[in-house]
C-alpha cells in the first residue's frame, strides 16, 4: 500500500487489509506492508486522526511506522497498490519498466465506489478520514475476491 507520507491513508489500508486477511485466515499467506513515495515522515507512527478513525471500526494502526517506498518493493511484493495517480507517477519513476504490472490503483479493486483515487485526508476534516475507510475497505474487500478469497463485509455501527 503506498500513499505520499505513509502516515494516513496507505497505514490505514494497511491496517484494513491486514485484518482482513487475519479474520480470514489467511495471515501466513498473504503479507502486508505499507510505504510512502516521499521520505517526509520515515520513523512515524500514523496519523492520530488515522488511528482514531481507524480504531473506531477495529483496526489497529499504532504499531507501523512510516517508511520510504523503495525500488526493491516491486519484486518483493506482488502487487503495489497506490492511492492516487501523483503516487502511481512516483512508484513507476522508481519501479523497474519489467515490474509495472505489479503497481494498480487500489480503487481499480472497488466494487461499491467509483472514485479513481484515494484522497488525501491530511489537510481535512473527520469526513476525509471516514471516506478513506470506506473507500480502502471496498478496495480490500475487492481485492481479496479478485485473489478468491473474499472477506466478510466488515460492518460499522
Amino acid at each position: 500500500m503506498v500513499c505520499t507520507g505513509n502516515i494516513c491513508r496507505s497505514p490505514t489500508a494497511h491496517g484494513v487489509l491486514e485484518k482482513m486477511v487475519a479474520d480470514a485466515g489467511l495471515a501466513g499467506r498473504i503479507e502486508v506492508d505499507s510505504a510512502g513515495t516521499h521520505g517526509y515522515h520515515v520513523g512515524e507512527a500514523p496519523d492520530r486522526r488515522s488511528q482514531a478513525h481507524a480504531a473506531r471500526r477495529g483496526y489497529d494502526l499504532s504499531q507501523q511506522r512510516a517508511r520510504q517506498l523503495r525500488a526493491e518493493d516491486f519484486t518483493a511484493f506482488d502487487q503495489v497498490l497506490v492511492m492516487d495517480g501523483a503516487n502511481e507517477s512516483a512508484a513507476r519513476r522508481i519501479c523497474p519498466e519489467s515490474e509495472w504490472h505489479r503497481v494498480q490503483r487500489l480503487t481499480d479493486f472497488c466494487t461499491e465506489h467509483t472514485a479513481r483515487e484515494v484522497p488525501d485526508p491530511y489537510y481535512g476534516g473527520d469526513r476525509g478520514f471516514e471516506d478513506v475507510l470506506d473507500l480502502v475497505e471496498d478496495g480490500c474487500r475487492g481485492l481479496l475476491a479478485t485473489l478468491g478469497m473474499a472477506p466478510r463485509k466488515h460492518r460499522t455501527g
